[in-house]
């Protein structure tokens, strides 16, 4: 077993490298970095993005690359509310009137160097009048 197992991380800080991991991702894409795990006391928003064209909101999830679910699974009706709710929270508190997009990284780690195999990242994986 390597040093670097997961095995010896908590599962924060394997949810900690998938944000660093999409904040990657996302920046080689051209994006721009707003606010990362902003917090209210009914939710949290892992990643906020500008687009140029839409205010992103990122949920993470990461997974190692042989589970046996898909990362996306986690991201139940309860908590697509809890990220709308934040999401409507962070827009009044910066005072923002923008085309807003909800999405979703899988990020997919080997078990052993923890570094990403695959990011599967789902544009508009949900709307915000879907779940109201």
């Amino acid at each position: 077993m390597s040093f670097f197992s997961s095995k010896r991380l908590s599962t924060k800080s394997i949810g900690d490298l998938g944000e660093r991991y999409t904040v990657k991702y996302l920046k080689k894409r051209g994006c721009k970095i707003c606010a990362r795990n902003y917090r209210k006391p009914y939710g949290e928003l892992d990643i906020v993005a500008d687009d140029g064209d839409y205010l992103i909101f990122v949920e993470v999830k990461t997974r190692h690359i042989n589970s046996m679910t898909k990362a996306s699974d986690a991201v139940d009706k309860r908590k697509i509310r809890r990220i709308i709710n934040t999401a409507s929270a962070y827009l009044a508190e910066n005072k923002l009137e923008r085309f807003c997009r909800f999405d979703v990284a899988e990020v997919y780690l080997d078990s052993q160097t923890l570094k990403p195999v695959n990011i599967n990242y789902i544009e508009n994986a949900f709307e915000d009048n879907e779940y109201y």
